[in-house]
């Protein structure tokens, strides 16, 4: 296959970031991260019972919840104190929960807690990673790889294919197929883009009430 390269300037790579970022907010990955027994949300659940500061598990459930959630906590502090095995249950119930009202915040199914150790691919990790280093970089140098790297493909197999023979119906409908998969890929770009923005709006004017 000819090596065609594609220039990428930075404020394109910039782009690109964004909207690969954005679309991992909307990959069912992201959604089960928050479910997962190792995921944030139980983490701060279970912060907030060893300090008994119902505080730190707070902030991730809406303000219309918080009475639920207020409640939860205390019983499950009574309860976990009569045995260890009522200590177990006690918080699972506390952890379903926190989880369920996180998720009904976010207009999502609670579908239960998911077991640690999931595979998450690589951008969750190292979206973490990113906030508890105070950088950047190597979650930036991920996605403009894979979203450079994706484009380029798509482009170098589209442009392989242009020229073929007129006569030969296979390989125009190999064309073909490459050159809708080219086109969708850079639509669904734009659009997620854009999905982006919608949904930040929507999230801000949700968690105004």
């Amino acid at each position: 296959m000819t090596n065609r390269s594609i220039f990428i300037n930075p404020k394109l790579s910039y782009i690109i970031i964004l909207i690969s970022f954005s679309f991992l907010l909307f990959t069912e990955k992201i959604s089960a991260h928050c479910d997962g027994i190792d995921g944030p949300v139980v983490k701060a659940a279970i912060s907030a019972l060893e300090n008994r500061d119902i505080n730190l598990v707070l902030i991730w459930i809406q303000e219309k919840d918080e009475e639920e959630v207020q409640k939860a906590f205390e019983e499950t502090i009574k309860v976990r104190r009569l045995s260890p095995e009522a200590k177990v249950l006690a918080d699972k119930y506390f952890f379903e929960t926190v989880v369920r009202l996180h998720r009904s915040g976010e207009g999502e199914p609670y579908t239960g807690l998911k077991p640690a150790g999931r595979d998450l691919g690589p951008a969750i990790p190292l979206a973490d990673l990113s906030i508890e280093k105070n950088s950047l970089k190597e979650l930036n140098d991920l996605l403009i790889h894979s979203s450079e790297q994706k484009l380029q493909n798509n482009f170098e197999l589209v442009t392989s294919l242009k020229n073929y023979n007129k006569n030969n119906i296979a390989a125009g409908r190999e064309f073909v197929e490459a050159y809708v998969q080219f086109i969708h890929y850079a639509e669904k770009l734009y659009e997620l883009s854009n999905h982006s923005d919608e949904h930040n709006t929507k999230s801000k004017e949700i968690h105004k009430h």
